[in-house]
């Protein structure tokens, strides 16, 4: 549509468009426009009022409003119920509210009309009839009123036989300015694009974005915007309570003269009812769409039953408590069926819009409560059926706070309005929301009723997913939790502290692990692995490799061996996952790391000499489930006090950063002096941890090195001799007295001289070798070199052998047995007395 097609002479009505020449402008109506800001100053003037008030724009711009607009003629009576963006009678002298010449002086509230005489420009013309429809503007800027007028004439030249100037409104009236000057469309609009790129520039203060979305709105729907805020949504549609009723009242008086005329009674009276009830059930569809809109932005389930609660009030009630099941609180699961008088409902949320602190006392949220039979919000529950009370008796007052012990809650809820909603999702009552209306509120009705529990089956469905999402969730965790170990803080020449974060981005649940596992010879196993990705699958992979991780190195394996037998049962388990794992052995006798890597993060070891951290130059080796690539180890010397930071690639590595950066923070941090193992950990996660842009789970293992010294290890090699069963005995006995361990000794020297015996008569060529460590607990060792592993028996009365192994497990802390490289170990643990 050009600028420039305004006609003097307006056309016949009709679908069609308008030509340059004017040849064709079907569907228009000549149209003043006309903005007025707070002051009453004239700020936007358009072509169409310069040929319909005969001032040019220049002279208009700035002056007041009042001085501009001649309108004379009966001033219409306000109705006794302003309708809010009804269009009236415009053929009729009754009005719709103010006059204009009132609305320019004292402003309005809500969009009026009206019909009047005025004196025009042309004095051939003499005084023509003026249709004006006023709107308030509502908004940050200084525009107050929008003005549109046009020459009721022109209307009437273009209507049909079977039309009326009263069925006229201005249906784009906020779509004229700057498109066709002075024009108004009553058919589908062609330029909405170009319509809502100019919509700003007769009110300023909106935006291109809102102008595209209210210009959508209008030409769907067929009527005008009535109010326009930045902080809300622009109702398009009027209330549909009061919107036509000028035009039913207008019905009725037709109706009522063509009854007292004897004539039949026009068809659209007759349809005014199902007019009525059609414009009721749009308002209930597009209030539920926005509520929809709003809900179920998150798998949150506290933030979820907060976006519910928000969303009906005040719209659509002034009171909403939301119940709901213990189990769907806890994120747990539950049985189905109806529930009973035994189900405890939590109250997860109250929104009102009375004083604060009103209700907050008498029921506060998190209370859990169950209800009574005889009350409307068991029956709700059970019959999963909305439940309505019109009003609230003061009988059920009572019986309502009979519930609450030393509470007084019918001041509350004594007459007003209540609709009880229940939660459901596939059939399964989940909770239920208790609606209430102000006692001058409007009553719930039959229509509340469904648009309630169309709300609730839309509310329960968003929480029931949340609530899924909640429990998978927690089932997750469980289960990973399960698969980490307690790793005590103390073992064998070393001291530990671990930490474990879950996910923050891309699910709490991952792959992370940490492990340490006993060793023959007080020595210390420490293992640090991560499996790629996220979710169940990879804590159940996890799980696996962990389990197999323990197993082997309870052979004794070497690292490098170790993880190529991780490998290949990675590669019986399934190609799907990869994983990365790093394994250290750590030997307090001797001082030394044995390490092997497959494709994990070096680890950083801290020096106690200097207090200098390094990261250790291991083989990188490819990640578990690759198949076929070899795995290298290194040993490294340690001394008492050296630290050692082994973790995941999630604590030192943040999307858009280089690793190195991560690993640097790492060293130094680790480097940190600290007072305990724990504050240490601490000071790791804090310094890496605060840095933004974590998504992955963190698996931390930090250990202490503290060695065991020369002078408590004692060692003896044994001749294949029964008779050096007695030495063995007499040698220990002779250390624990040196030790200040004698209250140990009767037990000891029974315990070693069974497990002597039996390392005697079976071993082959090797001696057999005695060890004694004293450290948190005394420990004794006995080696050979046969390979067959003793096993627990249950020996007879007649029995003359199997009595050994059972001495042993009665009288120890801990025992075990395990292969070496040139045969077995078997070995015990007392607790060592107190000081």
């Amino acid at each position: 549509m050009d600028r420039g097609t305004e006609r003097d002479a307006p056309p016949s009505r009709g679908a069609g468009s308008g030509t340059a020449d004017g040849t064709d402008d079907a569907g228009r109506i000549p149209l003043a426009v006309v903005v007025v800001d707070r002051d009453g100053l004239v700020s936007h003037w358009s072509t169409g009022a310069r040929r319909l008030f005969g001032v040019p724009k220049e002279e208009a711009i700035g002056e007041p409003a009042i001085d501009l607009l001649p309108v004379s003629g009966a001033l219409p009576e306000p109705d006794d119920d302003p309708p809010h963006g009804a269009y009236g009678e415009y053929g009729a002298y009754d009005g719709l509210g103010p006059g204009l010449e009132s609305s320019l002086d004292h402003g309005l509230s809500y969009p009026a009309a009206g019909r009047a005489r005025l004196t025009v420009p042309d004095p051939d013309q003499g005084r023509a009839d003026v249709l004006w429809w006023a709107y308030p503007l509502v908004g940050p800027g200084r525009e107050r009123l929008l003005v549109l007028a046009a020459d009721a004439s022109g209307l009437h030249r273009q209507q049909q036989p079977t039309e009326s100037a009263e069925s006229a409104e201005p249906t784009a009236a906020l779509a004229v300015e700057r498109i066709a000057p002075g024009f108004a469309l009553h058919t589908d609009f062609p330029g909405a694009e170009e319509l809502a790129r100019r919509l700003p520039e007769i009110l300023p203060s909106m935006s291109v974005g809102e102008s595209a979305r209210i210009v959508a709105q209008v030409l769907e729907l067929g009527y005008p915007v009535l109010e326009f805020s930045q902080n809300d949504r622009v109702p398009v549609t009027p209330d549909w309570g009061v919107t036509r009723r000028v035009e039913r009242r207008a019905r009725r008086e037709r109706a009522a003269r063509a009854a007292a005329e004897g004539r039949p009674v026009p068809e659209d009276f007759a349809d005014e009812g199902e007019d009525l009830e059609y414009t009721a059930v749009r308002e209930r569809l597009e209030f539920l769409n926005e509520v929809s809109g709003r809900i179920g932005t998150s798998l949150d389930l506290s933030r979820t039953i907060i976006e519910v609660s928000k969303a009906v009030v005040p719209r659509f009630t002034d009171v909403a408590g939301t119940y709901l099941r213990e189990q769907v609180v806890a994120g747990e699961g539950f049985a189905e069926g109806v529930p009973d008088t035994r189900t405890m409902w939590h109250r997860v949320a109250l929104e009102h819009t009375d004083e604060p602190g009103r209700w907050d006392d008498v029921v506060p949220v998190g209370e859990a409560m169950p209800f009574p039979a005889h009350t409307p919000f068991f029956q709700c529950m059970t019959t999963g059926e909305p439940v309505l009370v019109p009003r609230i008796s003061e009988q059920m007052g009572h019986a309502i706070a009979s519930q609450f012990e030393k509470r007084d809650i019918r001041p509350l809820i004594t007459g007003r309005s209540m609709l009880v909603v229940p939660l459901k999702a596939r059939n399964v009552v989940l909770g239920f929301m208790i609606l209430l209306r102000h006692p001058g509120r409007v009553e719930f009705n039959d229509m509340d009723r469904v648009t309630g529990a169309e709300l609730a089956a839309r509310a329960g469905l968003v929480l029931d997913n949340a609530r899924m999402y909640t429990y998978q969730e927690s089932v997750a965790e469980t289960l990973q939790d399960s698969m980490l170990p307690h790793i005590p803080p103390r073992m064998a020449g070393c001291d530990i502290a671990t930490r474990y974060l879950p996910g923050t981005l891309l699910g709490r649940v991952g792959g992370d692990w940490f492990d340490s596992v006993k060793l023959p010879g007080a020595r210390t196993a420490l293992v640090v692995g991560d499996v790629m990705g996220h979710g169940l699958n990879s804590a159940a992979m996890m799980g696996q490799l962990r389990t197999a991780v323990q197993t082997m190195a309870a052979l004794d394996l070497p690292p490098a061996q170790l993880l190529r037998n991780l490998d290949d049962l990675a590669q019986r388990l399934g190609d799907t996952y990869l994983a990365t794992c790093l394994y250290a052995v750590y030997d307090p006798i001797a001082g030394e790391l044995h390490l092997a890597n497959a494709g994990h993060i070096p680890p950083v070891l801290v020096r106690a000499v200097d207090g200098r951290s390094e990261l250790l130059d291991l083989p990188t080796g490819a990640p578990i489930g690759v198949g076929g690539v070899p795995f290298e180890s290194v040993r490294v010397r340690v001394e008492p006090g050296d630290r050692l930071v082994m973790c995941t690639d999630g604590l030192v590595e943040v999307r858009g950063e280089d690793i190195g950066v991560g690993l640097a923070t790492l060293c130094e941090s680790a480097a940190h002096p600290a007072a305990s193992m724990d504050d240490a950990c601490d000071t790791i996660i804090r310094a890496l941890n605060t840095r933004g842009g974590r998504k992955d789970d963190v698996a931390l293992l930090l250990t202490r090195l503290n060695g065991i010294g020369p002078d408590d290890v004692a060692e003896w090699r044994l001749r294949l001799d029964p008779a050096e069963v007695g030495r063995a005995r007499a040698a220990v006995r002779e250390q624990l007295h040196d030790w200040g361990l004698a209250k140990l000794a009767y037990h000891a020297e029974l315990m070693v001289s069974e497990l002597v015996t039996n390392a005697v008569r079976h071993s082959h060529r090797q001696p057999v070798a005695l060890r004694l460590v004293r450290g948190d607990t005394l420990l004794c060792e006995v080696d050979d070199d046969d390979h067959e592993l003793p096993t627990l028996l249950s020996a007879g009365p007649e029995d003359e052998t199997g009595r050994g192994l059972r001495v042993v497990s009665t009288l120890a802390r801990e025992w075990g047995t395990s292969r070496t490289g040139a045969g077995k170990s078997v070995w015990f643990e007392l607790t060592l007395p107190r000081r």
